[in-house]
């Protein structure tokens, strides 16, 4: 009975429930700063529910390929498709294998995903051999806190977060795992989640280029 209700909950609830949450101001002010930069090939792994999508620049962007492993959250991003003037293809796969070809986008995009993905090093790799030479990752995560008492907190509530939130690691340090991918991160932002999201820590949005 409790891996029937928890099979309900990952396929029928947690998808919106994560759609909602990171449908917020907080989660979309970021969005709104850094998606347009994408430009020419794009992959975009963690596709989730296509949240990015109204942030893309049609004028700047080619193709759009969004690589999503939960078919629940495929099914809530293909009725959003009518949003983008752009080829886009949805593929089901995984960040740790990526079903494409090396050096064949120009830009790729992860956002809030490094957190759920369960080996988000490998999934970095698998990005650096995606991008075309002189390609870029552009990126927006939450991460592990500053604050001590913050930090202890995201720890103490990491497991019972990841199983409402779809596998989400509340302490992680993406920015660490970008540059210790072989990336050099450049221009950034980073601000603090509000009080009432206070266990994410802070977000940051930025690029990186591979070394």
């Amino acid at each position: 009975m409790c891996s029937i209700q928890s099979s309900f909950y990952q396929s029928q609830i947690m998808p919106y429930f994560v759609h909602g949450g990171c449908s917020m101001p907080t989660f979309a002010r970021m969005r709104e700063r850094i998606i347009p930069k994408a430009c020419g090939s794009v992959a975009e792994i963690g596709f989730g529910s296509g949240l990015n999508l109204p942030y893309y620049d049609p004028a700047k962007v080619s193709c759009l390929i969004g690589i999503e492993p939960d078919p629940s959250m495929l099914g809530i991003a293909r009725k959003r498709l009518a949003e983008f003037r752009t080829p886009i293809e949805l593929i089901e796969g995984r960040g740790e294998a990526l079903p494409l070809p090396d050096g064949s986008v120009d830009t790729a995009v992860v956002t809030y995903a490094l957190c759920t993905i369960p080996d988000p090093r490998r999934a970095l790799s698998e990005i650096r051999r995606i991008l075309k030479p002189g390609g870029r990752l552009l990126f927006i995560e939450h991460e592990r806190s500053n604050a001590p008492w913050r930090s202890r907190w995201q720890g103490r509530l990491n497991g019972l977060w990841g199983r409402l939130a779809g596998g989400c690691h509340l302490n992680r340090a993406p920015q660490q795992l970008i540059e210790e991918a072989g990336f050099v991160i450049g221009a950034r932002e980073q601000e603090r989640f509000p009080l009432y999201l206070w266990q994410l820590g802070t977000q940051s949005g930025g690029e990186a280029l591979p070394a």
